[in-house]
């Protein structure tokens, strides 16, 4: 098992600890966690304070063959032919949960964008551009990272495009 560094040892996340690292401004939210809540996504909005159009859910999906993350307002749905279109593919789907999670490093409903496991092309939905900030999970329930969609754009070498429906 690889060793945590001192930052994740007190506390830190990957997210958080991959932010810092890129001296980027980011703002931690933390909550407690419902775990009846039906939305992970809703809940967190709800106890920030928070419109769900700002903040933002961390979805992977399989894009012919290939797992894909997609970033979309928790205040809507994936649509999953636009995301295989942003990203040169064909068909899509979402993916098993185990496989995200063991591909990504962190948990469902506390799969951040940032700092994942294994690098994987990413896809932000274009109405992230329409908010000075925006809150992505910081790795884990509970726990939500407030943000600039360039920072996080430019740290996930995300695609902008339009993949978010109502």
């Amino acid at each position: 098992m690889a060793k945590k560094s001192k930052k994740q040892q007190a506390g830190g996340t990957p997210a958080t600890v991959a932010l810092t690292a890129a001296g980027v401004t980011y703002t931690v939210h933390a909550y407690d966690h419902d775990p009846a809540h039906p939305s992970y996504g809703e809940e967190a909005a709800e106890a920030m304070g928070v419109s769900p159009d700002r903040v933002f859910k961390t979805l992977v999906a399989d894009v012919d063959g290939a797992l894909t993350v997609a970033v979309v307002p928790v205040a809507g749905q994936l649509d999953l032919k636009a995301l295989a279109a942003a990203v040169g593919g064909k068909r899509a789907a979402m993916a098993d949960p185990a496989l995200a999670e063991r591909t990504t490093g962190y948990v469902r409903g506390g799969i951040s964008p940032l700092g994942q496991r294994k690098r994987l092309p990413t896809v932000l939905d274009a109405s992230a551009s329409d908010h000075d900030t925006i809150c992505v999970s910081a790795g884990r329930r509970g726990l939500e990272v407030e943000l600039s969609p360039d920072d996080l754009t430019r740290l996930t070498h995300a695609t902008l495009a339009p993949i978010g429906r109502a």
